[in-house]
């Protein structure tokens, strides 16, 4: 019986179907609108002057935000890579 692989080699990775990845590419396009709508409050949240513990709260959210945006393009980058056309 063979051990996992530990090394850093690329996992050989399958196409994904057309018909698979023109959905997955229309839910990852709605969720950049609905992070684009997020991204816009965090910035308009910004220019306020909060009060603690209102202003942590802003910057737990800017974080989050910040992570969402980069999965996000991740997937989408994912997508690209792993969908023949």
């Amino acid at each position: 019986m063979s051990e996992p692989s530990t090394s850093s080699e690329p996992v050989a990775q399958q196409q994904i179907p057309e018909a698979l990845a023109l959905e997955i590419r229309r839910l990852a396009h709605d969720l950049s609108n609905a992070l684009e709508i997020i991204v816009q409050t965090s910035y308009l949240l910004n220019m306020a002057e909060l009060k603690e513990p209102a202003s942590d709260w802003l910057r737990m959210l800017d974080s989050g935000v910040s992570k969402a945006l980069e999965l996000n393009l991740q997937l989408r980058e994912y997508i690209k890579t792993n969908t023949p056309r």
